[in-house]
């Protein structure tokens, strides 16, 4: 899998979902530039669901080593007991192996998961926490709307 078909899926699998790629024309840090932001229509936060990555975010978020050629890392927002039942612990991990589901090196504690460059196989199993990452969002986009 590579970022167009990721984009592509997400676009076409999940209805409501706003793809913003962070850019100068539309008030990104720079440092953002380039990522993929997979954020529900109705979230008045704009809070995403799942991201792509391309570049480390300099000291802060770089344990993934995404400055490599060609690299990228697939991140995606669960819930706390999905993320439980995925890791006993955040320790232990190389996080810049790919094909890899595991735990965000830094939103980790928040329940975000990451998968550096998946292969379709990978990707596969990847859906159903897509699917719930797009549900938390669309719940969160309907308390505020109330």
């Amino acid at each position: 899998m590579d970022e167009s078909s990721i984009t592509s899926f997400i676009s076409r699998e999940f209805p409501g979902v706003k793809v913003v790629v962070a850019s100068q024309e539309n008030g990104a840090p720079e440092v953002a530039w380039g990522d993929t932001f997979f954020i529900h229509k109705d979230d008045p936060h704009d809070f995403p669901f799942a991201t792509i990555v391309i570049k480390d975010y300099g000291d802060f978020d770089k344990a993934s080593s995404l400055n490599r050629p060609g690299v990228f890392r697939l991140n995606i927002g669960v819930s706390k007991k999905t993320f439980d039942s995925l890791f006993s612990s955040q320790e232990g991990f190389d996080f810049g192996k790919l094909d890899l589901l595991m735990p965000h090196p830094v939103y980790g504690p928040n329940h975000w998961v990451c998968v550096l460059n998946p292969s379709n196989e990978t990707f596969r199993s990847l859906r159903p926490l897509l699917e719930e990452a797009y549900q938390i969002s669309v719940r969160r986009a309907g308390r505020t709307r109330r």
